[in-house]
């Protein structure tokens, strides 16, 4: 649990107040109980982070409006050992605890199997618990796995840094205005990350498939523009057009996506698959590295890194993924200041066993902890392939287009 049953200095760190006033510290702890400041810490982290990107950058990034945006603009609170998005469990196995979401679709109909049942109740929670309770964390795992379930033992992640892989020759230093990002990544820590050198000046360019377009679109339209409204919009099929993303993604500057192992390799479009380009910079998202099949969302992801709050219960709001978000566009700036020409792979797990791995504080604390507030209201994202044309003008005026 990265230190939580620890006893750390009475005082706390200097970042208990932040905490508090942020939200973090109202988004952590028991339903009925106060807010836990344990995980001050990881803001205090997260903001030199942000630092360190305002000051390769020159925008002005707050890491704890990004962590609690989401919850903000929702009205979500703690809810104890639920998410605060109401997707995500943490459940007692019989050895340790572990974590199960079941926000998609596919996920709701995979409950019977895992549970052996014929049919569940319209409420699939309590079966769920009953089942995980009387099965090993290691059970469990294999089980969710097999179903292509998300799961998480708490603790099962190891921390590390952003991993890279030089694959094409560095250019020249170069400045991210001007450059073109293909963002194929969906949901929050991707789209983040574009979304940041989008507001740095890059041209980012959203893509998505008519037929399984980002998630989030379905979802609150202002959480969608809050981490989209800086891009343009490409809507294309990648079976059956595969050659205009290849012609995209040979143009690009920066690639970010958040893909299964094999789904664009399959199609021909992986970063070993397009035509080389000096500089250029491939950004992997993930939940558990670079080979890992296993599906990931914010809140199993940071209860795999170990990041959760005393009891335990989930610490804020799906917490991996904008740390996660974060991170990579940390890994992105420095990756350009080297020249660029690299594969970088970013695990949400990793950074969230990082930030688990940080110093605790005292969870209680005399400090208020209100509600977050919500981001100001950000620029519209554009509708879904609004910007088609213009993106086939800038493949063709490269002299890529098929």
């Amino acid at each position: 649990m990265g230190g939580v049953g620890s006893v750390p200095s009475p005082q706390g760190s200097q970042w208990t107040s932040a905490w508090g006033s942020s939200g973090l510290a109202y988004l952590t702890g028991r339903a009925d109980g106060p807010p836990d400041f344990s995980r001050a810490p990881v803001l205090g982290r997260a903001e030199q982070i942000a630092a360190d990107i305002a000051g390769r950058t020159g925008i002005t990034l707050e890491a704890s409006a990004l962590l609690t945006g989401r919850a903000g603009l929702l009205g979500l609170t703690r809810a104890g050992r639920t998410s605060a998005g109401g997707a995500t469990r943490l459940m007692s196995a019989r050895d340790g605890w572990c974590a199960i979401t079941l926000s998609r679709p596919d996920d709701i109909a995979a409950v019977p199997a895992l549970l052996h049942a014929d049919e569940v109740p319209e409420d699939p929670w309590p079966a769920v618990q009953r089942w995980a309770g009387a099965r090993s964390v290691s059970e469990i795992s294999e089980r969710a796995a097999l179903l292509d379930l998300p799961a998480a033992v708490l603790g099962e992640a190891t921390a590390a840094p952003p991993q890279t892989r030089r694959l094409w020759p560095p250019a020249a230093r170069r400045e991210l205005a001007g450059l073109v990002v293909a963002d194929l990544s969906s949901m929050w820590a991707g789209p983040l990350c574009g979304q940041v050198l989008a507001m740095a000046g890059a041209t980012v360019i959203k893509v998505e498939s008519p037929t399984r377009p980002d998630g989030t679109r379905a979802g609150d339209p202002a959480f969608f523009d809050w981490i989209n409204g800086h891009k343009l919009s490409y809507c294309v099929d990648f079976d059956r057009d595969a050659e205009q993303v290849r012609a995209l993604l040979t143009i690009a500057d920066i690639v970010i996506e958040g893909s299964r192992p094999d789904a664009l390799a399959r199609r021909r479009l992986g970063p070993d698959q397009v035509a080389p380009r000096p500089g250029r910079i491939w950004l992997r998202l993930n939940g558990y590295g670079a080979n890992c099949r296993r599906p990931a969302f914010g809140d199993d992801a940071a209860v795999a890194g170990g990041l959760v709050g005393v009891g335990p219960v989930f610490c804020a709001d799906a917490v991996a993924d904008p740390l996660a978000g974060l991170e990579a566009a940390a890994a992105v700036l420095g990756s350009l200041h080297r020249g660029g020409g690299e594969l970088i792979n970013v695990s949400m797990a990793a950074v969230a066993a990082s930030y688990a791995a940080l110093p605790t504080d005292p969870p209680v604390s005399p400090h208020p902890a209100p509600p977050p507030a919500a981001p100001r209201p950000a620029r519209a994202a554009a509708p879904l392939g609004a910007d088609n044309e213009a993106v086939h003008r800038l493949v063709g005026q490269s002299h890529c287009l098929p």
